[in-house]
């Protein structure tokens, strides 16, 4: 027999439907157009400086460098433009990877489809957690709550109601009221299921629902992530920094009697020095390459500030079914109340197996009654299909419904025989849930749920027998559940009875124990959390001697911890901050914990400095998800409500995963400070080349057209490389950096200094001595030049890391970044031959002796760098005195 349902769709209809109106899926916004972020590209303090440099260089007559500028802007703008609108090509793609699902009934059968694939007259059901999929008008509600503040403004949950209608009769989009405030008997697609339970037929899909008309007005301009916001900040106080410096040079010059031109002259050079011109398009190549690797981990980014946020991670709060363990719960020990004791073979989704009395003299009998309590108080279907048995529902309602067949019980004939008359629903407020049945002529109603919350519920005499029992179940790491029932009077046809006053007096049926099995890769990541000083907790509603046995297992606790429960929580909270902190400071386990509880603490370890991650996937876990610093939603078993929420998704909803997204987190962190490091020293040694040839009253060493060729050039090919460099194998090794630490920090600072001084004084001493020996200023800046080019050719090398030295970093690593090396000497070397790129550059071949010479004294460079990484790294050694570090 098959369960009754309202008129519903077969396929064909479904077939039919889908062609007529179409996918369910709103229209997606415009894609930018692609001139319109070209010209974005030219906003931007930098821009602004080299656009006045243009204008004071044709007014000096100097037309070859204004248009070489000009040209320099445009590549960097066509090389930004491309890389922005392939991130967000590829966010889009993203997007994809994590759908949206919907439960339908099509020839009287729950199935779950894509969102998209949801037709017009659809039966859908409704369940907390369930993004609406589409327009639906109800035909069945039990306390369905809906957040409809997306569409409306008001952040009440709207109460629901049926009206009664003779079938849908309703064409796609024609029957609609012209507001959405007071339809209590329709949602609408995007609003939200918070609490109770519901059906209806899809009066709407697609452009034809509410949000759908709005769609195309609505046009969501993405927040700057905090890092890009830093980046900006930083190159405005360059732009400070450059004009400042231009201002005070060209007052000490005129005031000197310098001419004019020249002086016009070397502030062009200094501005076209001192601005990284592709810094923009660097930092988001390597956004976006962190992007691609987290996706390639299973770990999708909604929100671009979460690369960024999850390498800043000190604190991660999981919960456990899925995340930490399997899910995929087994009922492995059933105790009746009577003292009886079973044992049930079989794993997972798996009917076979039996249920054996662990003393041959115990009755089989009262297994009957448990299991029906498992079974009737229970919104879970299971079916047989090629590939084997699978479950759809919750993975604890799937585990009663094969222990019922083991037991030798047809759920679907059960559920006929014995008709639901009402129900209470799961929620997690509530730790129960309750269906009333005809049952050998009566109501009787079944109630599955916590031990604690159903003992509350009975008056049987064995409570203490029946807590100790439940410990120690829960102590060898089951998940431990309650089942409960009882006969009521009231007749519940047509009489308005409120369902939760009938829950007193029940007996206990009896206690199972199911176990769900730790993931094998979860010890390891944890331990390369505590390598990396993050501090990982477990958040649970579970018992918690079943939490703390499966911590321990994970190594996320210790024999010496104890689990804090929700009630002690309570006690803490009210006692104050301070003794609040102290409790959530005082484990890793936390159990019995409802969803504000759950807030609460990631609250408190936010509050006392600790920069948090939290997995979730129910609607329940939204709030924590949505006030943490990193919300992390499940994409397998994740409501829709707990993904929006999140700032990333796991697609495999691994606890590994997480920490793969922590690790590609930081490898993108440090790989924007290398790309910032290369540009702003190179940036520096060049300014530090006029500075000296202005003390020294020395001809500019380089002109601003080689400045600009020099940054194109070396710069502008080996940067975005730098962005593709792979891990350096110690990221986790390190203490989480502070999320409120200076990009540009001391270390960096001091890097700048000392790289910026050798390039910088190497170069002009090569220059004047030329000069003093008499050699044209012609030849001494292509000498120059090519120094410089083969300096920066050397300077990437030392920007691969801040700390590892270069002879233990794997040379081939990036063969990207080595390509590029090699394309920025090859392009300088074929311009010297160019006859046009000779006359415009003012360059011209040299010899192979001369170019040796060059690349010996520019390899110098690698020695002071290594230098300086031994001193550093000997100075932040831990475990060093005072006087050893000096």
């Amino acid at each position: 027999m098959t369960h009754s349902y309202p008129p519903n769709l077969t396929r064909q209809q479904a077939e039919k439907n889908l062609t007529k109106f179409g996918p369910n899926i709103l229209p997606e916004s415009k894609p930018l157009n692609i001139g319109f972020i070209f010209l974005r590209q030219f906003k931007s303090p930098f821009v602004y400086v080299l656009l006045a440099a243009v204008v004071v260089s044709f007014s000096l007559g100097q037309k070859i460098n204004a248009f070489f500028i000009l040209v320099v802007l445009f590549i960097n703008a066509v090389i930004g433009t491309f890389q922005e609108y392939s991130a967000e090509r590829a966010a889009s793609a993203l997007k994809k990877m994590v759908p949206s699902y919907a439960t339908v009934i099509r020839n009287n059968k729950p199935i779950k489809i894509h969102s998209q694939d949801v037709v017009f007259d659809d039966l859908v059901q409704l369940v907390p957690g369930d993004k609406v999929p589409a327009d639906i008008i109800l035909c069945s509600n039990n306390d369905l709550q809906v957040d409809e503040s997306m569409l409306t403004g008001e952040s009440v949950a709207v109460h629901k109601s049926v009206k009664q209608t003779q079938g849908s009769g309703i064409e796609n989009g024609s029957e609609k009221a012209t507001s959405i405030t007071g339809q209590k008997q329709c949602c609408f697609a995007g609003t939200v299921v918070m609490r109770g339970r519901g059906s209806g037929h899809v009066t709407a899909t697609g452009v034809n629902t509410e949000i759908g008309k709005i769609a195309t007005d609505v046009e969501g301009q993405q927040t700057k992530p905090p890092l890009l916001q830093r980046i900006e900040a930083f190159t405005l106080r360059i732009t400070y920094g450059i004009l400042i410096l231009i201002t005070v040079i060209f007052i000490i010059t005129v005031l000197r009697g310098d001419e004019l031109g020249g002086v016009f002259l070397l502030a062009v050079a200094l501005a076209v020095s001192a601005i990284p011109e592709g810094l923009p398009a660097s930092i988001t190549v390597a956004l976006a390459i962190g992007m691609v690797r987290m996706a390639k981990v299973q770990v999708i980014i909604r929100n671009l500030m979460a690369v960024e946020a999850l390498g800043s991670c000190t604190y991660i709060a999981s919960d456990k079914t899925g995340t930490l363990t399997v899910n995929e719960m087994t009922i492995q020990h059933v105790w009746l109340a009577d003292g009886s004791q079973y044992q049930v073979s079989g794993e997972g989704v798996d009917v076979q197996g039996e249920i054996r009395a662990v003393n041959e003299q115990d009755n089989n009998r009262p297994v009957e009654l448990l299991t029906l309590a498992g079974l009737l108080a229970n919104e879970a279907y299971l079916e047989k299909t090629e590939s084997g048995w699978c479950g759809q529902g919750d993975m604890v309602d799937v585990a009663f419904l094969v222990l019922a067949a083991k037991y030798g019980i047809d759920y679907k004939e059960a559920r006929a025989l014995y008709p639901e008359q009402a129900q209470i629903p799961y929620e997690s407020e509530r730790a129960y849930c309750a269906s009333i049945n005809r049952y050998q002529g009566k109501n009787c109603i079944f109630v599955k749920g916590s031990v604690e919350t159903l003992l509350e519920m009975c008056g049987d005499d064995k409570k203490p027998a029946i807590a100790q029992q439940a410990n120690a179940l829960a102590s060898k790491g089951y998940r431990v559940l309650g089942l409960a029932y009882g006969y009521i009077d009231e007749n519940l046809n047509g009489v308005p009875v409120r369902l939760e006053d009938t829950l007193h007096d029940l007996s206990f049926a009896g206690l199972v124990g199911m176990i769900d099995p730790l993931r094998p890769d979860v010890k390891n990541a944890v331990e390369k959390c505590k390598t990396a000083k993050i501090n990982v907790a477990m958040i649970t509603g579970d018992h918690p001697i079943t939490a703390l046995a499966l911590a321990e297992q994970a190594g996320i606790a210790d024999k010496s911890m104890a689990a804090v429960t929700g009630l002690q929580l309570n006690a803490a909270y009210e006692l104050g901050p301070a003794k609040f902190s102290e409790c959530v400071h005082s484990t890793n386990v936390f159990a019995r914990v409802s969803p504000h509880q759950k807030k609460q603490i990631i609250e408190q370890i936010m509050n006392d400095g600790d920069f948090v991650a939290v997995t979730g996937d129910g609607v329940n876990d939204a709030p924590a998800l949505k006030h943490a610093h990193v919300g992390i939603a499940m994409g397998l078993r994740g409501t829709d409500v707990a993904r929006e929420n999140a700032d990333i998704i796991l697609t495999d909803d691994h606890f590994a995963s997480i920490v793969q997204g922590i690790l590609q987190g930081r490898i993108v962190y440090n790989n924007i400070r290398k790309v910032i490091y290369l540009l702003i020293s190179t940036g520096a040694a060049e300014i530090l080349l006029v500075m000296f040839s202005l003390l020294f009253g020395t001809p500019l060493p380089l002109l601003p057209l080689q400045l600009l060729w020099l940054n194109l050039v070396t710069n502008g090919i080996q940067d975005k490389a730098l962005a593709f460099e792979p891990e350096e194998g110690s990221e986790l090794d390190k203490p989480a950096r502070s999320p409120n630490e200076a990009i540009f920090n001391h270390r960096m600072i001091e890097r700048v200094v000392v790289t910026a001084i050798v390039m910088g004084s190497l170069a002009f001493a090569l220059f004047k001595w030329q000069i003093d020996q008499g050699v044209s200023e012609y030849d001494a800046r292509n000498i120059t030049l090519l120094l410089m080019v083969l300096f920066e050719n050397v300077h990437v090398l030392n920007s691969r890391s801040e700390s590892l030295s270069i002879f233990k970093q794997y040379f081939f690593g990036n063969k990207l970044l080595l390509l590029g090396m090699l394309a920025a000497q090859g392009v300088h070397i074929a311009a010297m031959y160019t006859p046009g790129l000779q006359t415009l550059l003012q360059i011209k071949p040299v010899s192979f002796a001369q170019w040796s010479s060059l690349l010996g004294i520019a390899l110098l460079l690698i020695g002071v760098d290594e230098l300086h990484k031994w001193i550093d790294n000997r100075r932040n050694k831990p475990g060093l005195s005072q006087n050893e570090k000096t």
